[in-house]
């Protein structure tokens, strides 16, 4: 697998910022997970992650939930 690195911006930690003030308290949002959310917004990206609770409030995240597929 092929993964891009994306380098943090002045953009991106300004957002992120922006989305720790707004959602530390009610979603529990760290500074990794806001970085994580700001990076994939300013880059008009798809975040997937199972870690809904964290993201889910974050109205302009193009969001994928991830969920393991069961083996049998």
């Amino acid at each position: 697998m092929d993964f891009a690195i994306v380098p943090v911006s002045g953009n991106i930690g300004h957002r992120a910022s922006i989305y720790i003030e707004e959602y530390s308290l009610s979603n529990g949002i760290s500074t990794d997970d806001a970085l994580i959310a700001a990076t994939a917004t300013e880059n008009n990206l798809t975040l997937v992650s199972g870690n809904y609770k964290h993201y889910k409030s974050i109205r302009d995240l193009l969001f994928e939930r991830f969920q393991c597929l069961q083996s049998k």
